[in-house]
């Protein structure tokens, strides 16, 4: 019973955080807007700063979770919320999107799969030579998804011209997503058995 309880909480505490990116993701699109919009540009200010802020508190939550599957979901959730917003003629950003979106649904796969007992045989499926390993497990799709959106967002704070509350922001993305790194490592050394210390 302990067990369900605390599931039904952390559900209902990832509802919350699901919200609040929700919210966040609309404040910061029509902050943007507002910039672009004469005479709508303090209106927009205000609107993009509240979204960072509410979206970096949310991600901090997820955070302190540091459950891989928290922390990826609500990456996942803002992300998908960024596309929803993207213009139709921003090709390059769309496809990009998209292409985190599909990692990311290959990465809840993952998750899975190394909770599962057969996931000791992904191991021998995988070849050892490094390019297909990270930390000497299998360079699943769990890691294929972090290391292409760290890099993704890496290349945007690398941009000129980022506002410095934004960057605040990625760089928080960043290390959600280095720790939700570091926990799958935790899953898939005990999936695997592996009795060495990462």
């Amino acid at each position: 019973m302990v067990g369900i309880c605390r599931r039904q909480r952390q559900n209902l505490d990832l509802t919350g955080l699901v919200n609040s990116i929700y919210d966040a993701a609309a404040a910061i699109d029509f902050g943007r807007k507002g910039f672009a919009t004469r005479g709508k540009e303090q209106e927009g200010r205000i609107s993009y700063e509240t979204g960072i802020s509410v979206a970096l508190s949310a991600f901090r939550d997820a955070l302190s979770t540091a459950d891989p599957r928290a922390i990826i979901f609500v990456e996942y959730t803002f992300i998908t919320q960024e596309l929803q917003f993207c213009e139709e003629n921003d090709k390059e950003t769309l496809s990009s999107l998209t292409k985190a979106i599909q990692s990311f649904n290959d990465a809840f796969l993952a998750l899975e799969a190394v909770d599962e007992p057969g996931y000791k045989t992904t191991d021998k499926t995988y070849p050892h030579d490094v390019k297909y390993r990270i930390s000497s497990f299998p360079k699943d799709s769990f890691h294929i998804a972090v290391i292409s959106h760290k890099t993704r967002i890496q290349n945007i704070l690398r941009s000129p011209g980022v506002d410095p509350i934004e960057k605040a922001l990625l760089k928080q993305r960043l290390a959600n997503l280095s720790i939700a790194q570091n926990s799958y490592f935790v899953m898939q050394k005990k999936a695997l058995h592996v009795m060495d210390i990462i």
